[in-house]
């Protein structure tokens, strides 16, 4: 009897399995199984378990039904999935949802382990594309049914880049930031395509590597940063410049690849380049007359802006594809024509949070596309560009800031910020791709580089202070013997003024009437420049920076005082003070009363709470003066005439930050 039972529940489940098979196309049979598989695995575990218990209590006619149900069970699943495949005309619509469904769970727990790991959410991209597609477990059919949600998050990423390249903050750059950019570009591209050459690549595919090798992830480096609280620091300011400038050098490559698309022959390209001038002569027209009139009517709400912005990149990618030009620089372009607008931070904001939804496909389907067949061959050319990219590229940027004259530690900190391909090296290699430059083999060694370079410059950079104290001995081939911060001054400072452009100027003129000697440190450029001209004693350095505040005898220092913001850098001060000096006075700057507190805790004699005074003594004015605007106008006069000092004094580029 067991032995029928057996035989007719095996019966019905390969009956169930042919009516399935023969009713069914190939794709359609093979998402069955994607969701049958797993399910049958879990819902047959029970069944297993009253097996295994039968077995060891040697009960047989249960074993025999544990099996009836199990193949059973088995047989009611894959009916249940043939029929929800099959049932409903709206088959591909469902399968996509099903699909997108699977992606994001799947990315969810994956970003969790990332986030866990402290490694960047790209890299988790990458990997669940690998993990749901063809490589492991086969979830994600077509990835042609998702794809346009790739395009979308591209779309979104490159108008934000462009965004930020408007004329002001590419003014704002400073020399060093752009001198290292340009430095850096072009001996990493030079280098990297000899090496490309080396390995027997046409020059075309090495061009391309050697590109994608250059340019490194606004991305990742803009989050650690801001998870570090750097973003304010002198090494994140250069930085920050620095891929400023590799954005703009990538909009140019970007732009010369597009034209490139429209054709080989000598006609194309000129009707090309005549059709891509008149475009971006439209769109600064746009930009210059239409867009200033145009954005404020949208701002009145932030749904409103929104998709307005939405509709802006959209439509101008629209155009330049119609036109023959990629989406990516329709997208890039639509992004500059709005970077002058005085809403493009907010309108940056907003778009962040769609860019990161839709790139999140993007990442997914370059994983779920790597082909690791050929894997094999391209391993030393992966080890080797891996490394260039992780030690090269760092060393390139701390030689050329070292030649400037920068410490080795702001060199090195800089240096690690390039140790990774950017997002834009991905887009650039897969467009080269779709126009036939490069074959699959050279987008798998780009992408494999990325994972590699992604998760070790991650791992450096959070740990950047532990491998500078440990490479600091090697590291002074990078600096030279004058350095920056290292200018003479007659007499030690008495008194140290950690920033001038907040609070530091209010500072000036008791540190001037004290009889003893001072110092202002600051960062900032243009700030140096201008108390260089008054005749104040100054210094280019960074609050942060502890080679810096070794150079001072803290022992004689009778007082300290830090208009920096940052709490981090404030402790740091106020340790490294009192470990030297117990009797120096030290005044400081916080944003909350907690980190008040806890500054007071360590050793502070005061601590300025910029809100809490300016509240406090406008209460006190009131309670002078009264209600009575007249007998205001005296207290009125004298704030005018500090503010028009305040702004004689500041300089010409006010610059945020020390």
């Amino acid at each position: 009897m067991s032995r029928s039972c057996a035989r007719s529940a095996t019966s019905r489940e390969s009956g169930s399995d042919e009516r399935v098979r023969s009713a069914t196309s190939a794709p359609t049979a093979r998402r069955i199984s994607m969701i049958e598989e797993p399910i049958c695995t879990v819902y047959m575990l029970v069944p297993r378990w009253k097996v295994r218990s039968a077995t060891r209590r040697n009960r047989r006619p249960y074993l025999t039904e544990g099996i009836c149900q199990a193949t059973a069970n088995t047989a009611r699943i894959r009916a249940l999935c043939f029929f929800c495949y099959t049932s409903d005309k709206s088959n591909t619509k469902m399968e996509t949802f099903i699909e997108l469904s699977i992606v994001f769970a799947a990315a969810t727990g994956v970003a969790w382990i990332m986030q866990r790991l402290r490694l960047p959410l790209l890299l988790g991209h990458i990997l669940t594309g690998m993990l749901v597609g063809p490589l492991v477990f086969g979830w994600l059919g077509d990835p042609g049914s998702i794809a346009v949600f790739s395009k979308l998050g591209i779309t979104a990423l490159l108008f934000i880049v462009g965004l930020s390249l408007n004329p002001i903050a590419l003014r704002d750059v400073g020399r060093v930031s752009v001198a290292s950019g340009i430095g850096q570009i072009v001996f990493t591209c030079s280098i990297g395509f000899l090496i490309a050459l080396g390995f027997g690549y046409h020059w075309v595919p090495a061009l391309y590597i050697a590109i994608a090798l250059t340019f490194s992830s606004t991305i990742i480096v803009l989050k650690i940063l801001q998870d570090k609280r750097d973003l304010g620091k002198l090494y994140g300011r250069i930085a920050i410049g620095l891929l400023l400038v590799q954005d703009l050098a990538a909009t140019v490559i970007l732009l010369l690849v597009s034209t490139s698309a429209a054709g080989a022959s000598l006609l194309a390209i000129t009707q090309a380049v005549i059709t891509l001038t008149a475009l971006v002569a439209g769109l600064w027209f746009a930009a210059r007359f239409v867009l200033p009139w145009l954005t404020p009517i949208f701002a009145t709400s932030q749904e409103f802006l929104l998709l307005f912005s939405v509709a802006w990149g959209m439509g101008v990618a629209s155009l330049f594809h119609l036109l023959g030009f990629s989406i990516e620089i329709g997208a890039l372009a639509a992004g500059v024509a709005l970077a002058t607008s005085p809403y493009h931070h907010e309108i940056s904001a907003k778009m962040k949070l769609l860019r990161d939804f839709f790139l999140v496909m993007f990442f997914v389907i370059l994983g779920a596309e790597l082909a690791f067949g050929n894997v094999g061959s391209l391993w030393p050319a992966i080890v080797v560009f891996s490394l260039f990219v992780l030690v090269g590229n760092p060393v390139i940027v701390m030689a050329i800031l070292g030649f400037m004259g920068y410490r080795r530690k702001t060199s090195f900190l800089v240096g690690l910020t390039v140790a990774q391909i950017s997002e834009f090296s991905l887009v650039l290699i897969l467009l080269a791709r779709s126009l036939g430059h490069v074959d699959d083999s050279v987008v798998t060694l780009v992408t494999v580089i990325g994972l590699v370079t992604f998760t070790g410059s991650s791992l450096v950079m959070n740990a950047s202070d532990r491998w500078f104290k440990l490479l600091k001995p090697r590291l002074g081939i990078f600096e030279r013997k004058t350095t920056i911060t290292e200018r003479q001054h007659a007499v030690r400072p008495e008194a140290l003024l950690f920033g001038f452009h907040r609070l530091g100027q209010d500072f000036l003129p008791l540190l001037e009437r004290g009889g003893k000697p001072f110092l202002v440190i600051d960062f900032d450029p243009a700030v140096i420049d201008g108390l260089q001209a008054r005749g104040i004693p100054c210094l280019y350095g960074d609050a942060a920076d502890n080679e810096l505040l070794d150079e001072f005898d803290l022992k004689k220092v009778s007082m300290l005082v830090s208009t920096v913001p940052d709490f981090e850098t404030n402790l740091f001060l106020l340790n490294k003070l009192r470990r030297r000096n117990k009797q120096a006075l030290f005044i400081s700057m916080s944003q909350s009363p907690d980190e008040a507190m806890l500054l007071y805790r360590g050793g502070a004699d005061y601590v300025i709470l910029p809100h809490y005074l300016g509240g406090n003594y406008a209460a006190l004015v009131l309670d002078k003066y009264g209600f009575d605007a007249s007998r205001l106008e005296q207290e009125k006069e004298k704030h005018i005439k500090h503010l028009e000092k305040r702004l004689n004094l500041a300089p010409a580029r006010a610059v945020s930050g020390l």
